[in-house]
């Protein structure tokens, strides 16, 4: 039998049967998309929370503490062993003191922070509004502020953009060195804010390091950022500080559990759309076994006339991948739609309330790709039985039956 004659037969049920045909399709299609729209969903909650990390530097970076027992310190002689290490290629850390913080009158209790511009981009931080420090503009940035939006909280502020080039000022309580006292000074300065960063649960200024080491002693730094060279240095590097006796976390193992998380909920919400997915298979393999029978005398018609066993085969698995694959192509579309909607529901009403934009439902091309071939595959399976089946029928017995 010619592929044309294949093509032509196994189509015939949309002008013989189009209701039952597409009532099955779309049957096969709810099934399908109730698990794109599931799985969809977990691509949509995983995109939302990693996509809020910046990648590149900050994944190959070590986030450094010292012990409370203070047995070791992150001071300058340790910053420096770090920078010698054949694995690491830069170090960054951040210095906090306690500070009074005052803004348009209103003052509050916060702290203060000296860091350089390569510890927002290995920590992976970004601004809500405004800018962070650069390297290019070091001179500006040194009568600068970036605070965090925790500080707009304190001082009753909604909208970031709102303290953008507003001032603020400090009197800092720097710790007298071999005592728990602190001398309070006052900054001879006021402070432009800069940026913004999104940071919500932590009450911090942050000034250039430059700055903050030209107005006090630094004893140490409370944590720093190790930027290693690649990602085979990361746990060289790791197990050396850890030697030293220090505190090491890394924010790609944090990523790598985070999406093991998200790919058993994936699995989970795939679970639960199989067993739709299982209904409609199971719909059209009932569908299969009354076309079989009502095309028995048709079969034998065609056993007659020299159609093989393999031939009837053919073109009933053909037709079931027909309406497997159509079935994964409304399924795509059912569910993209309903991916699509939430989306925009979301869109309107963060354009309304003010908030950030945020797509829900997530569909990768590739999965796109294997839910159809998956479909497909749905369809061989079941329309292989009924096409056995029929191959078996005796041709002088197909054509007597009614």
């Amino acid at each position: 039998m010619q592929v044309r004659d294949i093509a032509l037969l196994s189509t015939r049920m949309f002008k013989t049967n189009p209701s039952r045909t597409w009532l099955t399709i779309l049957g096969m299609g709810v099934g399908t998309g109730a698990v794109v729209a599931l799985v969809g969903l977990g691509f949509g909650l995983q995109s939302i929370i990693l996509d809020k990390i910046v990648l590149g530097d900050s994944l190959l970076s070590l986030n450094v503490t010292f012990p409370a027992s203070k047995i070791v310190v992150l001071d300058q002689p340790t910053v420096d062993s770090f920078l010698a290490m054949e694995t690491v290629k830069d170090v960054s850390g951040v210095v906090t003191f306690p500070t009074l913080v005052t803004y348009q009158g209103l003052t509050g209790n916060a702290n203060i922070q000296g860091l350089a511009p390569s510890y927002f981009l290995y920590t992976g931080t970004q601004a809500s509004a405004g800018e962070l420090f650069t390297n290019e503009e070091a001179a500006e940035d040194r009568n600068a502020v970036v605070i965090s939006s925790a500080m707009l909280k304190l001082f009753g502020v909604e909208d970031p953009e709102e303290v953008i080039g507003k001032t603020l000022t400090f009197r800092v309580f720097v710790p007298n060195e071999g005592s728990d006292q602190s001398t309070e000074v006052a900054l001879p300065k006021q402070y432009k804010i800069k940026g913004v960063t999104a940071d919500a649960g932590n009450l911090a200024a942050a000034i250039t390091l430059e700055e903050f080491q030209s107005n006090f002693k630094i004893p140490y730094f409370d944590r720093v950022q190790v930027r290693v060279i690649d990602t085979k240095s990361l746990p060289i590097a790791q197990d050396a500080i850890i030697a030293k006796g220090f505190t090491v976390t890394a924010l790609s193992k944090t990523v790598e559990q985070a999406n093991k998380i998200f790919q058993g909920i994936q699995v989970i919400l795939a679970v639960f759309g199989g067993i739709a997915l299982t209904v409609s298979a199971i719909g059209m393999f009932n569908t299969m076994t009354v076309t079989l029978l009502e095309r028995t005398a048709e079969i034998g018609v065609m056993r007659t006339i020299g159609a093989s066993s393999k031939d009837i085969v053919i073109l009933f698995v053909a037709e079931a991948i027909i309406v497997g694959l159509l079935g994964g192509v409304v399924g795509i579309l059912i569910g993209g739609g309903i991916g699509m909607f939430f989306n925009g529901l979301l869109s309107v009403a963060a354009s309304k309330f003010g908030g950030e934009s945020v797509r829900l439902f997530k569909y990768p091309i590739w999965f796109l790709i294997f839910i159809c071939s998956f479909s497909g595959g749905v369809g061989f399976l079941t329309g292989l039985f009924p096409a056995r089946r029929a191959a078996k029928i005796n041709p002088l017995d197909a054509i007597r039956y009614k």
